[in-house]
């Protein structure tokens, strides 16, 4: 296993999911709830920047390689999937977006490992439509893991729900393009 800077930004994503997951389960007069959500929301912000940064850090150090190009979009389903696990728990979210994204992920995470095993990866390449998926649904999670803020006229619940439908759409959107992308491959 090859050891590097964005390689240990990927394990730090994944070892930040057990401590995202903890605040939520900490007995209720050690930290007050919106405390919660501000350390919840700010492990979030890192795991989105840092995973930036490894992909950015990677490709300018010329430090690509096939473990990183695995462990990479793992660590983020994995964080992806317990925030929105825990925001349903939490009653902040419904379940069928949560079915939907998650669905998707594994969906296309196995259509791609396919594809790669048949040396057709680049038939399945990450699309706009995915990368506007992933913008709405960070920022969806981000805001519901908020949920309020004191003194605030603004209702992230509202709006972190708005996003998280707007990302459903586009998971479904995404999901079927990379479907009819793999397609024309068996044509």
């Amino acid at each position: 296993m090859i050891w590097n800077i964005p390689i240990g930004l990927t394990w730090m994503r994944i070892a930040l999911i057990p401590l995202f997951t903890i605040l939520f389960y900490l007995p209720k007069h050690w930290i007050e709830p919106q405390t919660i959500n501000i350390a919840a929301a700010a492990i979030f912000a890192i795991a989105g920047i840092t995973d930036w940064l490894d992909g950015f850090l990677a490709r300018h150090w010329k430090q690509t390689s096939d473990f990183g190009a695995f462990l990479d979009p793992v660590a983020d389903k994995l964080m992806v999937a317990v925030a929105l696990i825990l925001l349903v728990k939490l009653d902040r979210t419904l379940a069928i977006y949560a079915m939907i994204i998650i669905g998707r992920e594994i969906t296309i995470s196995a259509l791609r490992e396919w594809m790669a095993q048949m040396g057709k990866r680049n038939s399945v390449a990450v699309a706009y439509v995915g990368k506007l998926k992933t913008a709405a649904q960070m920022a969806a999670i981000f805001l519901l893991l908020l949920d309020t803020l004191p003194s605030s006229t603004i209702n992230l619940h509202d709006i972190g729900n708005l996003l998280m439908f707007i990302a459903s759409i586009l998971t479904i959107w995404s999901m079927f393009y990379y479907l009819k992308m793999a397609w024309k491959e068996f044509q």
